[in-house]
């Protein structure tokens, strides 16, 4: 039998409104993809997700918090469409990022304690 102290500690992270649930990894990986991409589209393939998965996910945060956090705009003439992030949608983003790291220190912290 293996050592009962050899153990990681671990667990995961999301962000709720009102009790439900916002984003989390995958989540905050969309929202990052969509900024470096500047397309939705884009941002599901590099994803290895569907572009309607990823639409579906967007809407469902938005009607949570009744804001959009992703702004589309269509293409014409000279160029494609594209999308980018919200001021909210950014700031879900950062504050999840932020969340992130503090949680990785911590435990960091508590893994270096218990050895």
């Amino acid at each position: 039998m293996s050592n009962p102290t050899e153990h990681k500690i671990s667990c995961k992270l999301w962000l709720e409104y009102e009790g439900k649930p916002l984003i989390g990894k995958g989540g905050a990986q969309i929202l990052e993809q969509i900024e470096k991409e500047q397309s939705i589209s884009k941002a599901a393939k590099k994803l290895g997700m569907s572009y309607r998965y990823v639409w579906s996910y967007l809407k469902r945060i938005e009607k949570t918090l009744g804001k959009p956090i992703v702004e589309t705009y269509r293409g014409g003439k000279n160029g494609g469409g594209g999308a980018k992030l919200t001021l909210l949608g950014s700031k879900l983003l950062e504050e999840y990022k932020c969340a992130e790291a503090n949680l990785h220190a911590k435990l960091a912290v508590m893994d270096t304690v218990k050895r």
